[in-house]
């Protein structure tokens, strides 16, 4: 997991899978990180995978970010977790960006 501190915004990247096996240690890095910032940006271009365990770590963040008058945005999210988010409506619960560039016509 890669972890990166611009201002006010910590940027987390850089795993294949959140899930049961790896959430507790992805929330306390995240958090242990976290500071003073009031923005968390997830980029989830390289994630795969994520079962329910992954997305309830997302929900808990976004929750402190709350918390703290903050913001978590989910950026770039891989197109199976595009899906999921899709099943699940978490676009209702989170601010998704696709920053990726999109082709020319």
């Amino acid at each position: 997991m890669e972890i990166n501190i611009a201002g006010e915004v910590l940027t987390v990247g850089g795993f294949a899978e959140l899930t049961a096996d790896n959430n507790d240690k992805f929330r306390k890095e995240i958090c242990t990180a976290l500071n003073g910032h009031t923005t968390i940006e997830i980029d989830l271009s390289r994630t795969t995978f994520m079962d329910c365990a992954g997305l309830g770590a997302l929900v808990a963040l976004r929750n402190l970010a709350s918390d703290r008058n903050g913001v978590l945005r989910l950026v770039n999210p891989s197109p199976p977790l595009q899906l999921l988010f899709d099943w699940v409506r978490a676009g209702q619960m989170f601010e998704i960006v696709n920053a990726r560039p999109t082709a020319d016509p």
